[in-house]
């Protein structure tokens, strides 16, 4: 082989392992594919977190506001592909899911690698398909309501067995934003006349065999942030007793419960 020869070959194989690294690279960093509807990762189950509104009594306009606040931090907070929804429990006593928002977060323009995504157009995808309707679930999900019943014990638990929020999803955190005034067939905290509180309300252990017995331990593993409306006459038992009481209930149902002040 003459010299010219060699260098030509050494040439072609320099070519072929730099195409081969470029294949190789677009291969393993392509991004990777999406669901349309969910803008979830395709084939995989993504960490889920849900924001809960109990809309069962009226709050103040600047209690929304904070409301409002709050679910656009906990967007800004969530990881690519982390799964993101909006529920209510309703003038109804019923558990909705706002506007069916539950999407999974694209990622931002500045979330993305500009080798391989355009910035601009993820952004705009972005506001489109997930800031846009997020903004328009947010508008009447603090709409203050007013219902008769309470359930939220047996709201949080029919969460849980939801297939996009069952025990086979990680990472599972729900913020519930709500005054913690149980009233429901399980127990309420109304009725001061039949005397002190731990005397109107049953015991732990029944309550928590009650959900066990309808709903399983659908809620165990979970990470649940209390974010507490104070109430006026009410509030030494929010911060008190009644928080006492529902720590003792989450334990026994397997849920890390803590508190923080809407």
């Amino acid at each position: 082989m003459s010299g010219r020869d060699a260098i030509g070959l050494f040439n072609l194989l320099i070519i072929a392992a730099v195409l081969g690294a470029i294949s190789y690279a677009a291969f393993v960093l392509k991004p990777a594919e999406y669901d349309s509807q969910t803008l979830c990762l395709a084939d995989a189950t993504p960490p889920h977190r849900v924001v809960v509104i109990d809309k069962t009594d009226l709050y103040a306009t600047t209690q929304a506001e904070a409301i409002a606040d709050l679910i656009l931090d906990e967007r800004d907070a969530l990881a690519v592909g982390e799964r993101f929804s909006l529920y209510e429990l309703n003038e109804s006593g019923e558990l909705r899911n706002t506007n069916r928002f539950s999407l999974c977060n694209p990622g931002a323009g500045e979330q993305v690698n500009p080798l391989y995504r355009n910035p601009e157009r993820v952004q705009a995808r972005y506001e489109a398909l997930f800031a846009e309707p997020l903004d328009r679930a947010l508008a009447d999900l603090v709409t203050p309501k007013d219902a008769p019943s309470s359930p939220i014990i047996e709201a949080l638990a029919r969460l849980g067995l939801d297939p996009t929020f069952d025990r086979t999803v990680p990472g599972r955190r729900i913020v519930l934003v709500s005054d913690m005034l149980q009233n429901s067939d399980v127990f309420t905290v109304y009725g001061r006349g039949r005397g002190s509180f731990e005397d109107r309300v049953p015991p732990v252990q029944s309550v928590a065999a009650a959900i066990r017995e309808t709903y399983g331990d659908s809620l165990r593993g979970v990470e649940l942030e209390i974010r507490l409306i104070p109430r006026q006459s009410w509030e030494s038992d929010q911060r008190g007793v009644l928080q006492d009481y529902w720590n003792a209930v989450f334990d026994r149902l397997g849920v890390r419960a803590y508190w923080m002040d809407i």
